[in-house]
């Protein structure tokens, strides 16, 4: 039998050098399920021997079944680079087609990328990124807070793009909606003498803050917050807060927790900059009278 020549695959260089984010879990488990499919055509010990090759093992393991459990180490180390884990995939299946084995060709990888929504697609001899998702920028050093305020718009900001870039979006929501809620809480005991906000949690302060901004642009943008806010709140909505209905709730997706993510950098890039004229025109004038 000759085997089809396949082409190594192209990337941008610079992802071998800095990786643009880890690969799903569930990437990593299929890939692992496509090996046990191709070890079960022949020799299954040299199959798992040239596969973890590919993923940076250098040393033969003492069993099949430590072998397996090598290679299922190797592959979550090497998850941590999207690309090159779909590149030692890719290879690992030219070595094995050159041995007479059947093995899973561009379709049927494509699909298994698609399906977990990793951000990838071979079109060979290339594999190209499908998604560019950049981040609403959120000004993390806000004038009118504190360092400690700043550190954790910081902290809040850097993990939720993590668990985003790790494939948990409803964690990364769950972090992304703790600062909105926390930020929130900087507008207490600000405002005239008479008119002072008093609220000590999301709701009731968002609600003195519409309350004080009726008929302006503030009063329906605060009201768009909160609809998401009670939305991604609700345990048949987004459930990242008192939990998911298991029979009714709905499972965020991963572009729509990029969606959710970057909807509330929006509100919070806009409270932090109502704070900021709040606290600069406190003396002169009424909030959001500017």
């Amino acid at each position: 039998m000759i085997a089809r020549i396949r082409k190594l695959l192209n990337f941008n260089t610079s992802w071998r050098f800095k990786s643009p984010g880890p690969i799903q879990q569930g990437v990593v488990r299929d890939f692992y399920g496509l090996i046990e499919q191709i070890a079960a055509q022949g020799d299954a010990r040299q199959v798992v021997e040239q596969c973890k090759s590919r993923f940076g093992g250098n040393a033969r393991s003492s069993s099949l079944d430590w072998a397996w459990s090598d290679l299922s180490r190797l592959m979550d180390s090497s998850a941590k680079n999207a690309p090159v884990f779909i590149e030692a995939f890719w290879n690992c299946c030219e070595d094995l087609e050159q041995l007479g084995l059947g093995v899973p060709d561009a379709q049927i990888i494509n699909s298994i990328l698609a399906k977990h929504d990793a951000g990838y697609n071979i079109q060979q001899p290339d594999l190209i990124a499908t998604r560019a998702y950049t981040p609403i920028t959120v000004p993390r050093q806000a004038p009118s807070l504190d360092e400690q305020a700043r550190t954790l718009i910081d902290e809040c900001l850097v993990e939720s793009e993590r668990l985003l870039d790790a494939g948990q979006g409803r964690r990364a929501v769950q972090e992304i909606l703790f600062l909105l809620e926390s930020i929130t809480t900087a507008f207490r005991g600000l405002g005239e003498d008479t008119v002072t906000i008093q609220g000590k949690y999301f709701g009731p302060i968002i609600n003195e803050m519409k309350k004080r901004e009726r008929g302006k642009a503030q009063e329906n943008i605060l009201t768009w917050m909160t609809t998401l806010h009670g939305y991604l709140s609700s345990p048949t909505g987004g459930g990242v807060r008192h939990g998911t209905d298991l029979n009714e709730g709905i499972a965020i997706q991963p572009h729509e927790a990029r969606l959710y993510c970057n909807l509330s950098r929006s509100y919070l890039t806009f409270l932090l900059e109502e704070h900021d004229q709040q606290t600069k025109g406190a003396s002169s004038k009424p909030w959001g009278a500017y």
